[in-house]
């Protein structure tokens, strides 16, 4: 069993002789992962600071969400004021619209806005004076002398002679 003792002692010098090349491959290796360690790590950072930074914007952006929705229903409340503001404006411009034109019928005034109701006086008012023209040149055709009629003479041409004198003399036969 020497001999077989023997081999075993030469594997085991060779397998000795061999760690150190290993142990210096590992020891390599161990190198180079501890500089990927420290790269990820420095990456792992800069991607951490990266997502500190969006959730910032994000947090800041939200924020400011917040103020706009805020100023938007401010400004619908102020917006819904002046609208009402608005109809009861147009309504009082109406009122005093048919006030100042006594001459035009209530219901040919209209509209939802200032504009409008100005549009509408105004076609009331061309449609008045249109009815008006019309009136006035319809009243000249058929024009009637105001009283009683003026007396004429009656028509004697077609009379004799003797029927004129005896008109003259004021008899009738």
């Amino acid at each position: 069993m020497v001999n077989g003792d023997e081999v075993n002692l030469a594997e085991e010098t060779d397998e000795v002789k061999t760690l150190p090349d290993e142990l210096e491959s590992i020891r390599g290796e161990l190198g180079e992962l501890k500089q990927e360690k420290e790269t990820l790590t420095g990456e792992l950072s800069d991607r951490n600071a990266k997502i500190l930074e969006l959730e910032q914007a994000i947090a800041s952006r939200d924020s400011g969400n917040i103020t706009l929705k805020q100023t938007i229903t401010e400004l619908d409340e102020k917006l819904n004021s002046v609208s009402k503001s608005l109809g009861e404006a147009v309504s009082s411009y109406k009122a005093l619209a048919v006030q100042v034109n006594p001459g035009i019928i209530d219901e040919l005034i209209s509209g939802d806005n200032i504009e409008q109701v100005n549009e509408s006086v105004d076609r009331a008012k061309n449609l008045i004076s249109k009815v008006r023209t019309e009136l006035e040149a319809e009243a000249a055709k058929t024009k009637v002398p105001t009283g009683a009629p003026q007396r004429t003479l009656p028509d004697l041409s077609a009379l004799s002679p003797r029927e004129k004198i005896q008109y003259a003399i004021g008899g009738k036969r």
